[in-house]
């Protein structure tokens, strides 16, 4: 067995040799694959092996849309066969909700290229006979969808690896990982100590364990699941005669899944009475093991199945396959460099291996080999968790992603498990005051506050909300007085050292303010990409205050660690700083009321240290409203007194409170982008219009300088524009395609009604060079086609006199 590698993947299942392939397909070849047993022991032997394109967030639908296409290159480069039946699925769609999300997920794939259709009950018979379509009103048909061999796929990826120059060792059981000073790791084996650069996690069943060798926590957690393989069924007998093949289908409805198995059918479920697995751990000695048959928990998903699936019926089950497998807390992929730690790599989590690995192993490869990947990643970045979560947190947050796989997912919806958990002093005031709350990263936001009548709950709808009125009415509130909402969702970082300034201006393309002052500024990779959009407050010449996204911390902050040098310190103070944000046009008038120092020469963009009644407060003369506003930065302590001193004195001046729904709205009618819609990895600065605060002309070599002033000399492809669209009762969410010439030219990024201007906006990629003002496209929302056209001027304070003033 070799001693020295570059990189040491620990686990065999399909995951992990598809990442020891894809590593060896971007020129990495001293690498190896460690596996305590065979290869596939664990959950991928058990595996029911579907595969499908359809997902929620579109890069991994497009990653999932890569791992299928790339068996059949494994199955030329290996001469092995994946076993695979590429027969095409069809999603049944029983109420107008369902079938709403799968109108919105046919749109998005019209500009991803993916050839889906939205078919009727009577195309669905013919399609997929075995289905009873009573009450059923549409479904989703996606051509891409099959099945494969778990066992062949996965010895395919593996020996397309080998061939690459990777090494595999099997029945080597990795007892420690023990990182030396200068970042590698000694990864001790029962056959003995391999010292190797870098680490992946791809433990799989064991990811836990495997991850608590070098301290850290991975937040995933293994679920029993359950599928049966009936007797031999007539009418498929009949099919295969006719040399045919029944194709997948899925069943909301009845939480289950359904294929063909040689002359039978096989069908699992998703049941509501689910079981973790292994709470206390996974045990070492698990694997080629099956657990017990269990079908009490499912007793209601088949009853509701012999309906659907009349056939299931009539047939006997010639198998029960009944194992565990692994989620992460929202179901997607834990992927990518760990945060905290150096040259420690994750690719768990993967609950769809044959969907999802290829994709998976792609992603991280490039990110080993290349420093970042080719898309956003962020809905399966490991770092989208904090060090704040907890297995308590993780196991019911799984247990309700297993129960919600089949459900309708709701652009508004705010799921309910481990909640609330993390809160702001502010959560018990707020609460009785009518808030309706809304979490991000574990925190609670007040998305809104319910006055008189208004909802307490908000009805989860791809349509107008109930909620409708309640957000009309803050905005109002702001627009036409003084408006108060909470700080704590912001990321914010301390930046110290006599070294800071020249720091910022190599980690941040944009100036960095002087003292006294703000500057907005992207952050970029260094092929240019978006991977911040920052606000940077000088406090001293050795001490700045940057501000982000709240979600994003554990990505900036492994970004900023892996950029620090000399003498800079940085320091996450997202929950020990906190406060208020402050906005309309009487926000100066409230301000002035709370404090002896005079802020009537406080001007845009102007940051200052001030106390506020009894509170020691950073002030910045900046809102995302767009208004004349102020965001106030307190310490967490003193957060109470200072919402004390701040409402009392705004309520001569009609003081109303506003939340997470009237700031997007808000923010709208200044067509301000939101991070990960319109600023995120997939674009750049010129593209999303960010390129106007990057300082081409400071002396610093800052990361992404190269590719960004390649972008600016060439000019973007595509550029961000607004639209003022024609709706009815259903807004631009996210991923919408514009239509120009009966073609599709470009996406929305995101969306929604301006009440202030009483519009619907939305924020959408096109080409530069068919870019107008004025120019009339049309937008699909929910399959309906919607005049909507490019605006040049913003709906409020267009000169800026407001905001500026």
């Amino acid at each position: 067995m070799k001693t020295t590698t570059r990189v040491a993947v620990i686990g065999g299942g399909v995951v992990g040799c598809s990442v020891l392939y894809h590593l060896t397909k971007l020129g990495w070849s001293d690498i190896m694959l460690l596996e305590r047993s065979e290869l596939t022991s664990g959950s991928t032997w058990h595996a029911a092996g579907g595969f499908h394109t359809l997902n929620g967030d579109t890069n991994m639908a497009a990653l999932q849309g890569y791992t299928i296409r790339l068996y059949k290159e494994l199955e030329e480069i290996t001469g092995m066969s994946c076993g695979l039946h590429h027969v095409g699925g069809v999603t049944l769609a029983d109420n107008q909700d369902r079938f709403d999300m799968m109108l919105a997920e046919r749109a998005k794939h019209r500009f991803m290229g993916l050839d889906t259709e939205i078919v009727g009950p009577e195309e669905i018979k013919k399609i997929a006979p075995v289905t009873n379509v009573d009450g059923v009103i549409g479904g989703l048909y996606d051509p891409l969808d099959g099945h494969l061999d778990p066992s062949g796929t996965t010895h395919a990826y593996a020996k397309a690896a080998r061939m690459g120059g990777a090494t595999i060792e099997t029945h080597c059981m990795v007892r420690e990982t023990n990182q030396r000073p200068d970042g590698t790791w000694d990864v001790v084996t029962d056959k003995g100590t391999i010292h190797a650069e870098h680490i992946v996690n791809a433990g799989g069943l064991w990811a836990r364990e495997v991850g608590a060798m070098a301290g850290t926590y991975m937040p995933l957690h293994p679920m029993e699941h359950i599928y049966l393989v009936t007797d031999d069924v007539p009418l498929i007998a009949d099919i295969i005669a006719d040399g045919g093949e029944h194709p997948h289908v899925m069943d909301p409805a009845g939480e289950s899944y359904l294929r063909q198995e040689g002359r039978g059918l096989c069908i699992g479920f998703y049941e509501q009475n689910c079981k973790p697995w292994a709470v206390k751990g996974t045990p070492w000695d698990f694997g080629h093991e099956l657990l017990p048959d269990d079908f009490d928990k499912i007793e209601d998903s088949i009853t509701f199945a012999y309906d659907r699936f009349p056939a299931l019926a009539e047939a006997g089950v010639k198998s029960v396959i009944h194992g565990p497998f692994t989620f992460a807390p929202d179901g997607n992929p834990l992927v990518g460099p760990v945060p905290g730690m150096r040259n420690y790599w994750s690719a768990c989590g993967v609950m769809a291996g044959f969907s999802q690995g290829g994709g998976v192993g792609l992603m991280l490869a490039q990110w080993m080999t290349e420093g970042e990947t080719e898309r956003d990643v962020s809905a399966m970045d490991v770092a989208r968790f904090g060090d704040w979560i907890t297995p308590g947190y993780t196991l019911p947050k799984v247990i309700e992603n297993y129960q919600k796989r089949f459900s309708v997912a709701y652009p508004n919806e705010e799921l309910p498990a481990a909640r609330p958990f993390r809160t702001t002093p502010m959560y018990d005031i707020f609460t009785d005051m009518g808030a309706v709350w809304g979490h991000q990263y574990g925190l609670e936001v007040a998305n809104y506050f319910a006055q008189g009548d208004e909802p307490g709950y908000e009805t989860p709808s791809f349509r107008r909300s109930d909620a409708f009125d309640a957000v009309a009415r803050e905005v109002k509130g702001v627009r036409e007085g003084v408006g108060i909402t909470e700080l704590q969702n912001f990321g914010k970082y301390r930046v110290t050292g006599t070294g800071a300034r020249g720091w910022l201006d190599r980690v941040m393309a944009g100036r960095v303010p002087k003292q006294g002052r703000l500057a907005l500024t992207p952050m970029l990779s260094p092929k240019g990409r978006l991977i911040g959009d920052f606000t940077i407050s000088c406090l001293s010449e050795t001490e700045f205050q940057l501000t982000a996204s709240y979600g994003a911390q554990a990505y900036h902050m492994r970004w900023f660690e892996q950029n620090l040098d000399g003498d800079v310190g940085i320091e996450n103070i997202s929950d020990t700083r906190t406060g208020f944000s402050i906005a309309g046009p009487k926000a100066r008038e409230v301000l002035q009321a709370v404090t002896l120092s005079d802020v009537n020469d406080m001007t845009f963009l102007d940051v200052r240290r001030l106390t506020l009644g009894m509170s020691d407060c950073i002030v910045q003369r900046v809102s995302y409203t767009g208004d004349l506003g102020y965001e106030i930065y307190c310490d967490a302590l003193s957060q109470r007194a200072l919402w004390s001193t701040l409402w009392n004195a705004g309520q001569e001046h009609g003081m109303s409170l506003f939340g997470m729904r009237a700031i997007m709205s808000l923010r709208l009618d200044r067509f301000f982008g939101s991070w990960l819609a319109e600023f995120s990895p997939d674009y750049t600065a010129a593209e999303t219009g960010l390129d106007r605060f990057i300082s081409f002309k400071k002396n610093s070599d800052f990361i992404g300088r190269a590719a960004a002033e390649a972008e600016r000399e060439a000019g973007p492809v595509r550029k961000l524009v607004a639209f003022e669209v024609d709706a009815e009762d259903a807004d631009v969410n996210a991923y919408e395609p514009i239509w120009l010439d009966d073609a599709v030219v470009g996406f929305c990024t995101s969306g929604g009604y301006s009440h202030y201007a009483e519009k619907s906006i939305a924020l959408g990629l096109l080409p530069s060079d068919r870019i107008a003002p004025g120019l009339e496209v049309e937008i699909e929302i929910l399959g309906q086609m919607r005049k909507a056209r490019v605006l040049d001027r913003t709906l409020f304070d267009a000169d800026g006199t407001r905001m500026r003033g």
